[in-house]
């Protein structure tokens, strides 16, 4: 199979198996999604929307959340990990919006990327999922899956977001990198992995991850 047969293969299936995607993310417009992601970091989806509705009851706007401590909104989304700098992070990123942008979330990365707790992953899933902008936010399972699929080396999440860039369309990224997300829950997770299952690896994954799949499993 050639690169790009591969690249068609991918696109093929994930569109057979998710022809629509909801973010996963539970959010009602661009600051709660901004939240939403920065709390995701090291957490799952799962456990963000059982925090977050909590949260935004208290504070959905960064007017309402400078009115609450640190130490407040630390004490909420403590269940979701790391929550001293998240909720440092919150409280930052809220006062910020409100002294340089009217209280309004930036639509392009650079003024995203300079907000406290802010990188260049949130920054994409922002500017894709509130903004409609063409971005590719790699998370574990899109990089896990791209070197997988022979499609990246695995080296750096930086690396495999420009090989994601350089190998798939524009227009299909924002769907598609929800696509890879949900496919590697579903079928190519870390753990517990059943290649079996995982028709796209099967197909056009990489030979020696492969065969080193079947040693292990005594074949």
């Amino acid at each position: 199979m050639t690169q790009k047969e591969r690249v068609d293969f991918v696109i093929k299936t994930l569109e057979e198996l998710y022809p629509e995607v909801p973010i996963p993310l539970d959010h009602k417009d661009a600051y709660t999604l901004l939240i939403a992601v920065l709390l995701s970091a090291q957490c799952t989806d799962a456990r963000v929307n059982q925090i977050t509705p909590l949260l935004f009851a208290k504070a959905d706007t960064p007017q309402e959340m400078v009115k609450l401590s640190v130490e407040e909104i630390q004490e909420i989304i403590r269940p979701c990990g790391l929550s001293p700098m998240k909720s440092k992070g919150i409280y930052g990123l809220s006062k910020i919006l409100l002294e340089k942008h009217n209280g309004q979330v930036p639509d392009n990365f650079e003024d995203l990327e300079e907000l406290p707790a802010v990188g260049h992953k949130t920054a994409s899933v922002v500017m894709s999922q509130a903004f409609g902008y063409p971005a590719f936010p790699v998370d574990t399972h899109i990089h896990r899956l791209m070197h997988r699929w022979n499609l990246s080396n695995g080296k750096s999440v930086e690396q495999t977001e420009k090989d994601a860039k350089r190998l798939f369309r524009k227009e299909l990224w924002n769907k598609l990198h929800l696509q890879i997300i949900y496919y590697g829950r579903q079928y190519s997770p870390a753990r517990g992995w059943d290649l079996e299952k995982d028709i796209i690896t099967r197909t056009v994954g990489k030979k020696s991850l492969i065969d080193d799949y079947y040693k292990k499993k005594g074949f």
